[in-house]
């Protein structure tokens, strides 16, 4: 991609409102537009790029579990809400909205009973279990405030994932089966990850776990166990040794990017979602549910991974794989070659000084700027974003150095 045909802009200054680095610095770079309304944002291509690279991730590792992916509708029936009783419970309130015909419908915020009610046409006997479905879909919260950018929306998308069993113990395996598969997409996004047991709230089960991503600039405040995985919030636990191990517990900050529910059958009952066992005796469904908010995960990585000059996107995810600068010398031939394996962000924008690209080449954070110039002769500046170092290297070295 060459920057003079990017659409979007590095800025000097950003918003009055944007409080949280990552806020200041998705909006400086150009990843996100300044907000539409409270809570709610655009993507720009270069966003929208770090957006798929975290879906890709998460779709990779849901898929490895055996959850086979669909797609339900945002716009819900009010009927369907009242059969579990949240349509007048739920917080913060439902969105609702009336059609041409009179007929209410709510902007879902989640779809634990939208796909309850499709299990309920497929399941029949213990044969159609265990099932897992998921999706990557829109979603809406009526937050009274939004804030934190990205962090804290009221239009989101999150990966939601339902699994349905025969029993609890077919749950409970399954349920851990989803947390080594958070913690191999967090640990991909670059992202230190801590289990913590947490509330259920509007959605629900008596037990549930939040994933809390340990960062300097985290409003959560966490105390975990460095010789074994326990950790807790402060708030809700009191005391400075593991109860695991006894080893002394370390305070950190963080930010809650998912959340999963044993549901048990809490909408089994409500909805009537029945499997016949071997006996042919009807049962309850036991169910799970499991959530990442997509956008909220970009801003964390942000929060986790940024210095003085701007972001530091992890390789995983980051919008290019290298940022090429020309400086007086025709880049076309490298760009082209460097093409061929790798995506190059190319900046060829002639009404900048090099000092204003090199800015925006630390601003972007893709990990790493590549320089030629008259200095540089037939090699190529070398330098990681992470890194203060240069090193010059031949063409086929760069390549073999970016597939590495």
């Amino acid at each position: 991609m060459r920057y003079s045909k990017l659409f979007g802009k590095t800025l000097k200054t950003v918003p009055a409102e944007a409080e949280t680095v990552s806020h200041q610095l998705l909006v400086k770079g150009s990843f996100i537009d300044r907000a539409l309304s409270s809570g709610i944002y655009s993507l720009l291509p270069l966003g929208w790029q770090v957006y798929k690279k975290i879906e890709n991730i998460i779709r990779e590792e849901m898929n490895s579990i055996d959850a086979q992916e669909l797609f339900m509708p945002t716009l819900q029936p009010k009927s369907l809400w009242e059969e579990t009783g949240r349509w007048s419970a739920y917080e913060p309130p439902l969105l609702v909205v009336t059609d041409r015909h009179g007929k209410k419908l709510c902007l879902g915020p989640t779809h634990e009973e939208v796909v309850t009610d499709i299990a309920k046409r497929f399941i029949q006997s213990y044969k159609d279990l265990p099932l897992s479905l998921y999706h990557i879909q829109n979603k809406f919260r009526n937050e009274m405030r939004a804030t934190g950018g990205i962090l804290r929306t009221r239009e989101f998308v999150m990966k939601d994932l339902y699994s349905f069993h025969t029993d609890k113990e077919d749950l409970d395996q399954y349920y851990n089966q989803v947390i080594k598969a958070y913690k191999k997409i967090f640990t991909r996004c670059g992202l230190v990850v801590k289990v913590i047991q947490a509330q259920g709230g509007a959605i629900g089960g008596n037990v549930t776990h939040e994933f809390n991503m340990l960062c300097p600039t985290g409003e959560d405040k966490v105390l975990y166990c460095q010789k074994c995985d326990f950790a807790a919030n402060e708030e809700a636990f009191k005391g400075n040794k593991c109860p695991k191990c006894e080893a002394k517990l370390v305070s950190g900050k963080g930010i809650e990017n998912g959340h999963i529910f044993k549901l048990e059958t809490k909408y089994s009952k409500d909805m009537d979602l029945y499997y016949s066992d071997k006996k042919g005796i009807k049962q309850l469904v036991w169910m799970g549910c499991y959530g990442i908010g997509l956008q909220r995960l970009m801003a964390t990585i942000v929060e986790a991974h940024h210095d003085d000059k701007g972001i530091i996107w992890p390789k995983s995810v980051a919008p290019f794989d290298c940022y090429l600068i020309s400086i007086q010398k025709d880049a076309q031939s490298i760009y082209e070659k460097l093409s061929e394996n790798f995506s190059v962000l190319w900046d060829d924008r002639e009404d900048l000084s090099v000092g204003q690209k090199f800015s925006d080449a630390d601003l972007l954070g893709i990990p790493v700027r590549l320089v030629i110039s008259a200095k540089t002769a037939d090699k190529i500046e070398w330098k990681e974003r992470n890194k203060k170092d240069t090193e010059l290297l031949t063409l086929n070295e760069v390549i073999a150095k970016l597939k590495s």
